[in-house]
C-alpha cells in the first residue's frame, strides 16, 4: 500500500493541503474549490484523517495526496455511475475512489458529477 497523508492528524484543509507533496497542492486546493461549489449545502470536514466535504462525520467527498497521486472518494454508487467516464478521462477507479495526478487531473466537470452522485446517494 502506498504511503499517504491520511496517517497524520490535520486540523483542517488547510493544514492537509500544507503537509501534501508540493506539486499535488493546486491540484488539491483546486478540488477543495471545486467541492465545495458542487456540494455547498456541506460542511468541510476532517474525518478518518481525511478532508472532506459533509455532515458532521460523515464524508460525501473527500480527497487525499499520497506519494505518487491523489484520490476522490465518493460513493459506490457515484463511481459506477460515471465509471465510463472516468475510463474516458483515462483515469482509474476503486470501488469509492478515483486516483489522479498532475500528469492525468481529474477534469472540474467529472468531480462536479461525482459529488453530486455521491450527495444524491448519501440523502
Amino acid at each position: 500500500m502506498e504511503a499517504g497523508l491520511i496517517m497524520k492528524k490535520f486540523a483542517d484543509h488547510d493544514a492537509y493541503i500544507a503537509t501534501a507533496p508540493e506539486e499535488f497542492q493546486p491540484l488539491l486546493a483546486g478540488l477543495r474549490e471545486q467541492l465545495a461549489q458542487a456540494l455547498p449545502d456541506t460542511e468541510e470536514i476532517i474525518a478518518y484523517d481525511m478532508p472532506g466535504f459533509g455532515f458532521g462525520k460523515s464524508i460525501i467527498a473527500g480527497y487525499a495526496a499520497f506519494t505518487k497521486q491523489c484520490g476522490l472518494y465518493v460513493s459506490s454508487g457515484a463511481i459506477t455511475l460515471h465509471a465510463d467516464e472516468i475510463k474516458a478521462a483515462g483515469l482509474k477507479a476503486t470501488k469509492t475512489g478515483v486516483t489522479f495526478s498532475v500528469r492525468k487531473p481529474i477534469p472540474d466537470a467529472l468531480v462536479t458529477k461525482l459529488a453530486i452522485s455521491s450527495r444524491e446517494a448519501f440523502l
